[in-house]
């Protein structure tokens, strides 16, 4: 169930959004293991005038960039699978944007169970209601 807050610098472009979105979607499935049908997106565009690099405007031949937060329910990735998402996420987006500033950012929020939920109940309260699973014999 994680939700997605993606910001773009640029001009607002509908295209672009369906396809980041589309494409977030995708890797976060993928690559955590996340249900889409339970996968929020939201997109935001930030004028090129209004975001900066080490003190710089975008724009004037600079590349575009991002900001990519993804909340997860803590301890159900490993450093590894978030790590490989992170690679992922600036190569879809360097593609996508043409091109993406290495200073574009992809944060990966690790919420705790008893405090991130949907629908009024928490993940813990879901965990806790859920169908116990039992150890595969070895």
């Amino acid at each position: 169930m994680p939700y997605l807050h993606i910001q773009i610098s640029g001009p607002p472009d509908d295209a672009l959004a369906q396809r980041v979105a589309s494409v977030a979607s995708e890797l976060t499935h993928r690559l955590l293991a996340k249900d889409p049908a339970l996968t929020a997106v939201a997109i935001d565009f930030v004028p090129a005038s209004q975001w900066f690099i080490a003190g710089q405007r975008l724009g004037a031949g600079l590349p575009r960039s991002y900001h990519w937060t993804v909340s997860i329910t803590d301890e159900t990735n490993t450093k590894a699978e978030k790590a490989r998402y992170l690679a992922a996420v600036h190569q879809a987006m360097d593609e996508l944007l043409g091109g993406a500033a290495e200073h574009s950012y992809t944060h990966v929020v690790d919420a705790r169970a008893s405090a991130y939920g949907y629908g009024g109940r928490t993940q813990e309260w879901r965990y806790q209601h859920s169908a116990p699973v039992m150890p595969t014999p070895v």
